[in-house]
């Protein structure tokens, strides 16, 4: 007899269905013990045993960003932490002095960041070799990238993986430009600059295929400082020289971990049981004998949590409020709603006597940069503001910081690019030509009813254009007005240009080379702070929820495995700057380009 066909649907949907329906149930189930778990448990900050004689493992990996992130994966109910610059330093500052912390094991892994970010992690491993303790790097994977290197060079000893690819070829970006694809799809883009704002390139891939004269200058000289920048500290800890390291670059002699040992950027080619052994021996160890490894995320993001949870209740006298991520009114990033309600808060408390405005910032709306450069200036006249810039404070980044006493930023430091602009898309031949829409209109007045499928007229136009450069007139303004100079030589170094920190000095647009630590340090000084307690903001709160999580994933957490994204990176890439643009609103004071620039 011939078997009955059945489809698909009938035995897809009902399965589908039913996994969905149980881990809907099994989620409830297990929230539902975690909250009688945590209705009967009050959790602490789970404290990190620390025996004599310990080392402190740092494993970086993954995307170190100013401030510690925890996500909950809700599918598979874990903790995934991305450890934050301010935690990392604390961590480094607090084992200098922890008797039981005899030195440093640092193994790097997929590891992003910004060359900033990367610079201050090195000169937080020189600091902590300064007290005599030492520092033991390990580089391993399939390849070994110029910022993992970069940041393990500054250790007292760095070894590396046999057979590991080594990349030490100097700096390279690529910028996607999409002009011709908006030809292809009959969609036109309106650009509105500020006046003589050539250098401000945001725009330039939306009306030309390639960069301007003005856009390769001033990226081929940042690229060029930036890379004389890491040359010189790569110098200075692997005692070869600068010119040597162009040399190895230019001709491409260095690919394998052996060719890094031939011309001693590093110490030797180990597999890991080796370098530990060597660990071991430091320590007067037998090889035999257990090595005493102390879990560095875990040791610095308590350390730091339990630090500032006491600093609150104990008269805290400098503030250090973090403010990273592209700049909006309320939102995701750097919102002036919230950044507002901290300088407020700041100023309200009475024990702070002075703060320290960390910016990593490439920009945004123009609205909210302005409230936040307000709530700056007004808290500069009761207790003196100081910037310290991370890996960029550009655009609306470096509006926000004009109002402060004074301003730190490093070599590496992306800054400047004073200017503004607008795009305005034009949608109407797209959505006509490609998919047949057609459009009618009603309006009172003859400029009513602004949409994307009609062209702004002339007159519209030169309106627009009269906004921006009454923006780009009072960026001038803040920027004279803060640094000290007329409008007519703010406009001389504006014009939309980035400049690189070391630059930004020469050119007054900085006062001082240095990382936040030294900002922290200024502040202090010039506020009359002998012992600085230092607060920083938002202020961090215990999660029961995450701590539980902790407790439950110690297991999880110790191992070396890492989350791969199912999806391209580069997809990943081009569907963030889509979002990012979709979430533009008014007119913009935003980096002058957008390339990956992230030391990986």
């Amino acid at each position: 007899m011939k078997g009955k066909k059945i489809s698909f649907g009938k035995v897809f949907w009902p399965s589908f269905v039913a996994v969905l329906v149980g881990s809907i149930i099994g989620g409830l189930l297990f929230l539902m013990v975690v909250g009688g778990i945590a209705s009967a448990v009050t959790p602490k900050p789970s404290s990190v045993k620390v025996l004599p004689n310990s080392v402190l493992h740092i494993k970086l990996d993954g995307v170190i960003g100013e401030k510690t992130k925890s996500d909950v994966d809700y599918f598979s109910l874990k903790l995934k932490t991305n450890l934050g610059l301010s935690d990392l330093l604390y961590g480094l500052e607090k084992a200098k002095t922890d008797n039981a912390i005899k030195g440093v094991f640092l193994e790097l892994g997929s590891l992003s960041c910004g060359y900033t970010t990367a610079k201050e992690i090195r000169n937080a491993i020189n600091d902590f070799e300064k007290s005599g303790k030492f520092v033991v790097a390990y580089t391993a994977g399939e390849l070994v990238g110029l910022g993992k290197y970069y940041i393990s060079s500054a250790a007292n000893e760095l070894y590396g993986f046999p057979t590991s690819t080594m990349e030490f070829l100097g700096l390279g970006g690529e910028l996607t430009f999409y002009k011709n694809t908006l030809d292809k799809l009959g969609i036109d883009v309106q650009i509105i600059r500020g006046k003589n704002n050539d250098f401000k390139s945001a725009v330039e891939p939306f009306f030309l295929d390639k960069m301007s004269d003005s856009s390769r200058l001033q990226m081929e000289t940042y690229l060029n400082n930036i890379w004389t920048e890491m040359r010189n500290d790569i110098a200075k800890d692997r005692k070869v020289t600068a010119n040597d390291m162009n040399v190895y670059a230019e001709n491409m002699l260095i690919r394998r971990i052996k060719d890094a040992v031939q011309y001693k950027l590093i110490d030797g080619s180990k597999y890991r049981d080796e370098v530990l052994d060597i660990i071991k021996k430091k320590l007067k160890l037998s090889s035999d004998q257990t090595l005493k490894l102390v879990e560095f995320e875990k040791y610095a993001k308590t350390s730091f949590k339990r630090d500032q949870m006491l600093m609150k209740d104990n008269q805290p006298n400098v503030a250090v409020i973090i403010a990273a991520g592209d700049i909006s009114v309320e939102g995701d990033g750097l919102t002036s709603k919230e950044v507002c309600q901290l300088l407020k808060d700041a100023r309200a408390n009475k024990s702070i006597k002075t703060v320290v405005l960390r910016v990593n910032s490439p920009g945004g709306s123009a609205l909210a940069s302005d409230e936040i450069w307000r709530e700056v200036k007004l808290t500069n006249k009761e207790k003196k503001v100081i910037v310290s810039m991370g890996d960029v404070a550009a655009s609306g980044g470096y509006y926000i910081s004009t109002a402060a006493s004074r301003i730190f930023a490093e070599p590496t430091t992306v800054t400047g690019s004073i200017g503004v602009f607008g795009m305005i898309p034009y949608f109407g031949n797209f959505m006509q030509d490609k998919l047949g829409f057609s459009y009618d209109y009603v309006r009172t007045n003859q400029h009513a009813g602004f949409t994307l499928n009609r062209k702004m007229t002339p007159e519209e136009l030169s309106n627009v254009q009269e906004e921006v450069d009454e923006i780009y007139q009072d960026f001038l303004e803040r920027v004279a007005e803060g640094r000290n100079m007329t409008v007519e030589q703010a406009n001389v170094i504006a014009r939309g240009r980035v400049w690189t920190g070391s630059d930004a000095v020469k050119i007054g647009l900085v006062d001082e080379l240095g990382g936040l630590k030294d900002a922290i340090a200024y502040a202090a000084k010039t506020a009359g702070i002998k012992e600085p307690k230092v607060l920083y903001y938002p202020l961090v709160k215990e999660d029961m929820f995450e701590t539980i999580l902790e407790q439950l994933d110690e297991k999880s957490k110790n191992s070396t495995v890492s989350t791969r994204a199912a999806i391209p990176t580069e997809l990943v890439n081009q569907y963030q700057k889509l979002t990012k643009l979709e979430g533009m609103f008014g007119i913009q004071m935003r980096m002058p380009f957008v390339m990956d620039l992230q030391l990986k």
